[in-house]
Order: structure tokens, then C-alpha cells, then sequence
């Protein structure tokens, strides 16, 4: 199993970059989830680490060696693609011992390791079907026990509950995280666009954004302490309200009021003297709103759209003066239909961030 470091990696095609000065360290035992919109850059990233793609720029070190002209089959790297890619002539047992078979590995060592890997996988039962008589969670799990057989130092994962159902993704996602336990030394790189997965699989998420990296941590350090309004937005569902305001308290605790007459609002992020007068856009979770009858710290809003999902229900505002969309609160269990009902919210102070040109102030 290995550590990787990218520095100053950077892919461009021609006049177009489309990834640039990514520097990342990724531990022996970790796994790392790519995340951001699409066209970030995120799987041509990972084809990089994996030899697909010519690295333009920087260096890929695995296990302290530079690898940024060996072939990808000298890597040591084993990747998992959105697409089961199996031989359908082929049995599940076939599937998984071909690469080992082209490498001319004995036929015991194979035996053993497509033995392991169908335990790990619960695939003992179906090692002798062909891929069509397999359902879809089924034939992607033969694609990652395909890679484990190899007992590679880096496993890539390209996407690979893309082309699955909501039931099937879920389980298998489920099936990906207990196959991390029962391996806990291997590394893996996972891409995704779905937040879910990564929030649910990662050691620590990496968000790419305008052929960057906008942030990297662990999925609650994201979710908490967001370092700027890309990633406020993108990490959470549904996405973080930004309420424009103008900051009229300093100190330990800051209070800002909020444009188009929606009342004040309080935050334990500290703000300088300077602050004082400062236009800034105020976040808030729509899980952290709360309904309140203050007054005086408090947002006024009208509900325009009224959602009953049974564990929560979703109330849509309608828009004040200068904010991009409607702000929304998730409160949990079920409410009566307040559609058009004039309410106050607000949220804890703990629970309140503060973005100024974008940047959170926490971070300044």
C-alpha cells in the first residue's frame, strides 16, 4: 500500500487549462474522494494518478517515487471505471483471474486471490455465472473484486455507482465502506459528483472547483467550516442559504442585519472594529433554521413553497431584494401547510457563517 504526493500538478489541453497547481498529500490507509461540479477536472484528475492522462505540469510521487513517465501497468494502481467493463464470455472466476493470467502468476497464487477477494465481496456463491445473469450491484462488485485480486497499492475509483438505481447505490456504497473496514491499510481514490457518497465514504473530501482545489478536510470539517461559498453550497442538501447583509455589531460576537428589511441576525464568528459597515453574505444551513417570535434577531420571511417529505418538511421564502435564491428552511417531522404564512427564523449563533468577497471570515 503507498502514499502519494501531487505538487504543483497541472493538465492542460492545448490554450485550455484545466487543472492547475494541485498539491495534495494522500496517507497510506486513507480514502480520498474527489468531488465538484461537472467539467472540474475531477476524473481526468484521477486518470493522471493512474497514467491515462499525460501529466502537463508538477509531480506524482507514489511511495516517494516519481512516476509521471511510467506506464500506468508499472504503477501499481488498480482502477474501478463507472462502467462494469467485464467480458461477457467470461464467468465471474474468469473475469477476475484474466489480468493475474496475462501477468502469468501461478495458478494457485490466483486461486487464492480470487478466493479472498469473493469472500471480501460475498461473491462465492455466483463465481461461476456469467455476468448477465448477474444484477448490477453484483457485476460492479466484480469489477472491484477484478481490481483487489491484484492487490494493487492504490485503488481508483472512477464514479462507479453512477449507472446503478437509488436502491442499488445505496447498498452498494454500503458494500464500498465495509470493504474499506475489512481493508484498512489499502488506499483508495474515489470520484463522485454525489455528495452523499463522499460525505458518507470519505477519510477526507477534496472539492475541485475552476481547475483548483477550493478546500480539502474531512467530511464534517466541510460541512462545519466551509472555507469559502463554493464549498458552503456544494457540501450540504439542500444547499446553504446566503442572506446579503451588512455587518452593524463587532466583537466576539457579531451581528449583522440583513438586507431588504429581514431583520437581524447574531454569529459567534469574531469580526474586527474594522468590520463595522462591512457588506458580507450571511450563511445558514436550512437544517439550523429555526422559527422564532423575536423580533429582534430574527429573519422575516414569507413562505412561498411548502414541501411534506414525511421525516422533514421543506418551506421555500420568497425572494427580498438582493438575494440570488430563495432561502430555505428543513425542519424536522411534518407541519401543516404554511404556504403563504408570514414567519420569523433564525438560527444559533454557533450555527450562523459569515462570507466576505467570498471567503469565510474564519479564515481570513
Amino acid at each position: 500500500m503507498a502514499d502519494l504526493r501531487l505538487t504543483g500538478l497541472a493538465k492542460t489541453y492545448g490554450d485550455v487549462d484545466v487543472l492547475s497547481d494541485i498539491n495534495l498529500e494522500i496517507e497510506q490507509g486513507e480514502l480520498i474522494v474527489f468531488v465538484g461540479p461537472s467539467g472540474c477536472g475531477k476524473s481526468t484528475l484521477l486518470r493522471m494518478i493512474a497514467g491515462l492522462e499525460k501529466i502537463t505540469g508538477g509531480d506524482l510521487e507514489i511511495d516517494g517515487m516519481r512516476v509521471n513517465d511510467v506506464p500506468p501497468a508499472q504503477r501499481g494502481i488498480a482502477m474501478v471505471f463507472q462502467s462494469y467493463a467485464l467480458y461477457p464470455h467470461m464467468t465471474v472466476r474468469e473475469n477476475m483471474a484474466f489480468a493475474l493470467k496475462l501477468a502469468r502468476k501461478p495458478a494457485a497464487e490466483i486461486d487464492a486471490a480470487i478466493t479472498r477477494a469473493a469472500r471480501i465481496l460475498q461473491l462465492e456463491p455466483y463465481l461461476d455465472r456469467l455476468p448477465k445473469a448477474l444484477s448490477g450491484g453484483q457485476r460492479q462488485r466484480v469489477a472491484i473484486g477484478r481490481s483487489i485480486v491484484r492487490n494493487p497499492k492504490v485503488y481508483l475509483f472512477d464514479e462507479p455507482l453512477s449507472n446503478l438505481d437509488a436502491a442499488l447505490r445505496v447498498a452498494t456504497r454500503i458494500e464500498i465502506a465495509q470493504l474499506k473496514e475489512s481493508m484498512p491499510d489499502s488506499t483508495m481514490i474515489y470520484v463522485t459528483h454525489d455528495q452523499v457518497e463522499a460525505m458518507t465514504l470519505a477519510s477526507r473530501i477534496v472539492v475541485l472547483a475552476g481547475g483548483g482545489i477550493s478546500q480539502v478536510g474531512t467530511p464534517l470539517e466541510l460541512y462545519e467550516r466551509p472555507r469559502n461559498e463554493f464549498v458552503a453550497q456544494f457540501i450540504g442538501s439542500p444547499s446553504m442559504n446566503l442572506l446579503p447583509g451588512k455587518i452593524v455589531g463587532t466583537g466576539e460576537t457579531t451581528l449583522i442585519e440583513v438586507e431588504g428589511g429581514g431583520g437581524r441576525i447574531a454569529s459567534s464568528v469574531p469580526s474586527l472594529e474594522s468590520d463595522q459597515g462591512r457588506l458580507v453574505n450571511i450563511g445558514i444551513r436550512p437544517e439550523d433554521m429555526e422559527i422564532t417570535e423575536d423580533a429582534d434577531f430574527a429573519v422575516a420571511s414569507k413562505v412561498d413553497l411548502h414541501e411534506a417529505l414525511g421525516e422533514v418538511t421543506l418551506l421555500y421564502m420568497e425572494k427580498r431584494s438582493g438575494e440570488a435564491e430563495s432561502v430555505v428552511a428543513k425542519l424536522p417531522g411534518i407541519h401543516v401547510d404554511m404556504r403563504h404564512t408570514d414567519l420569523r427564523f433564525t438560527a444559533q449563533p454557533n450555527k450562523v457563517h459569515i462570507f466576505a468577497d467570498g471567503v469565510s471570515l474564519l479564515y481570513r
